[in-house]
C-alpha cells in the first residue's frame, strides 16, 4: 500500500487448477508500554521520498482554489440540537477511520520483542485514544506480506508480531480476536486490511516459514528487485488470497475487508534509470500460445479485476453484512483526468482499473490515496476527490485517504491545518467520511493534530453512514424498549423478539444544554442518564438500534425523573 513504509515506492510510507486443488496443495503444508512516539526513521523518510517523486514531478502551488464550507455541521457532529426540541434531529454519520499498519511495526506492535500482555496493552491504549478521538473505525493490517497476525493453517505468524515468522504469541493469545473484542466493546469497528500479491518485504529479517506460499509454491512467487510478489496471473497465487480472505470472514467478527493499492508491484528501476518490467513472461507467453487475445497491460489488469470481483462476491456470500473496502493511489486513469491533473498512472503501472470496479459495484467503499495538499494543483485534493465521486455510478461511499504522517519534523512537514481542511473537503461529499494514514501520527499528536480534530472536528460521536445494498432481505431492525433504572438514574434496554442482528445503540440525551449524541456497543444494556459532560441532569432519552448493515430502528424515548 502506498500508506506503508515497507516497500520502495511507499510514503512513510488463470492452468485451469481449482480452489479445491489449491487448498489439496497448500493442506500439506498447514499447520503498559506506550505507542511509538519516535519521529520516521530514516528508512521510512527515503522511502517517502521516493514515492512523493514518483507521484508527481510537479509540484506548482495553486493558490486558486476556492474551499466550500461545510454545509451541513450536524451531518458529522458538530452541532447541537435545541433543549426545546421534543426529538432530536438524525443521527450524525460519518466514516472516520484509521490505518494501524502492522508491517515494519510503523502503528501496532511498537517492537517485534514485546511480550504478549504488551502487545494487548499497546492496543488497548491505541483503542482508549481512538475512543477520545472519537474515531467510528480502525483499518487493522492483518496480512503484510503473505503472514498473518492471528493464528491461520494457511499462512505463518508474522514476524512482526514476535520476530520470527511462524513462530506464534507466548504467553499464546490471537491478536485478531482480542482487536476485535476490544474495539466492538468501544463502539469501533473493525476492519481487516490484507494486501493481496505482496510476499516480502525489505523490512524482514527472518527467513520464510515453511508455510510460507514462497515455500509452499515457490513456483507462483517472483522476485522483484528486493521484494517477493505473488503472480497475479498464477491460479494458485490469486485462490490463495481468496482463500485466506474468505477464512478470516468465516472465523472472525470483523466489520469489513479492505485491500490496498499493491496489486502489481510499483515499477523499480535499473541502473540505466529504465524501468524493469514484472516477470511474468512465461505466464504470458503461455496466454499467447493458447489463443489469447489481450494487450499484455489488459491481460494483467483482468487477472487483477477477477480477484476484486470474487473476493467481493465471495465475502457477502459468507456474511453479507460484512463491507469491502478498496485504498488505491489516488490518481485515477489517464484518458480521464480532469485538466490540469498528472502524475502516477496506477491504470497503466500497477494494472488498477479502479474506475472499472466502481461502475461494477465490485467494492462497497472506496478510500483514494489523495496524498497531496489542497492548493498543489497538478494532484489537488479537492479536485481529485470530485473525480472519484464523478465515476461513482453506484453511488458508493467514497472516503478519501488523508496523509496525516506527513506531519513531522522535516523542512518539508504539512501543518495540521492541512489536515483540518482536508477534513472540511470530505464532508461536502454525498456520504462524509475518511481515513487517516496512520495511527501514528495521530497517537504521536504531530504539530497537535489529534488535539485540534478532537476540539475542532470531531466534536460529537458519529454512526458509519449506512450500507442498505448489502441487507438482502431489508429485514426490520427492532425497536429498543426503554425501562427506568431509578436508584441510578440509568435506563436499561432490552427489546421483543430477534436482536441478534443490532450490534449498537444510538443514543440521545437531553438536557438544560440541548440534545447530545452518544454510542455504544448493543451487548451494554443499560444507559446512564444522571448527568451530561456539563454537569447538567439529564432530561430524557431517545434511543434507536443499529444494526449490522448501519441502518437505525424506529426510536424510543423515555423521560427520566
Amino acid at each position: 500500500m502506498l500508506k506503508q513504509t515497507i516497500s520502495r515506492i511507499l510514503p512513510q510510507r488463470r492452468s485451469q487448477l481449482g480452489l479445491a486443488a489449491m487448498l489439496l496443495v497448500l493442506a500439506a503444508c498447514s499447520t503498559a508500554p506506550q505507542v511509538p512516539t519516535q519521529t520516521p526513521t530514516s528508512t521510512q523518510t527515503n522511502e517517502a521520498a521516493q514515492s512523493d517523486a514518483l507521484k508527481s514531478a510537479n509540484e506548482k502551488v495553486d493558490p486558486g482554489i476556492v474551499l466550500k464550507p461545510v454545509v451541513n455541521p450536524l451531518a458529522v457532529g458538530g452541532a447541537l440540537a435545541s433543549a426545546k426540541d421534543d426529538m432530536p434531529p438524525a443521527a450524525p454519520r460519518e466514516f472516520r477511520a484509521a490505518w494501524v499498519s502492522t508491517v515494519a511495526n510503523i502503528d501496532w506492535p511498537s517492537r517485534r520483542d514485546l511480550s504478549s500482555e504488551k502487545q494487548q496493552a499497546e492496543i488497548l491504549q491505541i483503542l482508549e485514544m481512538a475512543v477520545q478521538l472519537k474515531l467510528n473505525a480502525l483499518i487493522l493490517q492483518v496480512r503484510p506480506s503473505g503472514d498473518a497476525i492471528y493464528p491461520s493453517t494457511l499462512e505463518p505468524w508474522s514476524e512482526f508480531l514476535t520476530g520470527e515468522q511462524g513462530r506464534a504469541p507466548n504467553p499464546y493469545y490471537d491478536p485478531l480476536q482480542f482487536w476485535i473484542e476490544q474495539a466492538h466493546k468501544r463502539g469501533i469497528q473493525l476492519h481487516a486490511w490484507f494486501n493481496p500479491y505482496r510476499a516480502r518485504t525489505p523490512s524482514m529479517r527472518t527467513p520464510n516459514a515453511a508455510t510460507h506460499i514462497a515455500k509452499r509454491a515457490p513456483q507462483v512467487v517472483r522476485t522483484y528487485g528486493d521484494l517477493q510478489w505473488m503472480d497475479p496471473a498464477e491460479p494458485i497465487a490469486a485462490q490463495h488470497t481468496l482463500a485466506v480472505i474468505r477464512d478470516v470472514v468465516q472465523r472472525y467478527d470483523i466489520d469489513g475487508v479492505h485491500i490496498d493499492d499493491y496489486f502489481y508491484p510499483y515499477p523499480i528501476k535499473n541502473s540505466a534509470g529504465q524501468e524493469i518490467d514484472f516477470p511474468d513472461t512465461n505466464a504470458w507467453r503461455a496466454y499467447q500460445q493458447s489463443g489469447g487475445a489481450l494487450s499484455r497491460a489488459d491481460w494483467r489488469r483482468q487477472h487483477v479485476n477477477h480477484l476484486v470481483e470474487n473476493i467481493y462476491y465471495a465475502v457477502h456470500q459468507i456474511k453479507p453484512w460484512v463491507k469491502f473496502g478498496i485504498s488505491p493511489f489516488g490518481i485515477g486513469r489517464p484518458d480521464r483526468l480532469p485538466a490540469g491533473i498528472t502524475g502516477f498512472s496506477q491504470f497503466d503501472k500497477l494494472y488498477a482499473d479502479v474506475e472499472l470496479w466502481l461502475q461494477n459495484g465490485w467494492l462497497d467503499y472506496l478510500v483514494p490515496q489523495l496524498y497531496w495538499p489542497i492548493h498543489q494543483s497538478a494532484q489537488s485534493f479537492p479536485v481529485l476527490n470530485q473525480y472519484w465521486h464523478a465515476q461513482n455510478t453506484m453511488q458508493r461511499p467514497i472516503w478519501p485517504g488523508l496523509y496525516t504522517s506527513r506531519i513531522d519534523n522535516s523542512e518539508a512537514s504539512w501543518s495540521s491545518e492541512e489536515i483540518l481542511k482536508q477534513v472540511d473537503v470530505t464532508r461536502n461529499n454525498p456520504n462524509a467520511g475518511h481515513s487517516h494514514f496512520s495511527f501514528v501520527a495521530l497517537a504521536q499528536d504531530r504539530k497537535q493534530v489529534r488535539s485540534r480534530l478532537a476540539n475542532e472536528k470531531y466534536i460529537a460521536p458519529a454512526l458509519v453512514p449506512a450500507f442498505p445494498w448489502l441487507n438482502p432481505q431489508t429485514q426490520l431492525t427492532p425497536r429498543p424498549v426503554l425501562n427506568p433504572i431509578k436508584e441510578s438514574r440509568s435506563v436499561q434496554v432490552s427489546w421483543n423478539g430477534d436482536a441478534s442482528g443490532v450490534v449498537q445503540l444510538a443514543i440521545w440525551k437531553r438536557s438544560e444544554s440541548g440534545w447530545q449524541f452518544s454510542v455504544q456497543d448493543a451487548a451494554q444494556t443499560t444507559i446512564k442518564a444522571d448527568l451530561d459532560n456539563k454537569g447538567n441532569r439529564i432530561k430524557q432519552v431517545v434511543v434507536s438500534s443499529v444494526n449490522r448493515y448501519g441502518e437505525e430502528s424506529g426510536r424510543s424515548s423515555i423521560a427520566v425523573e
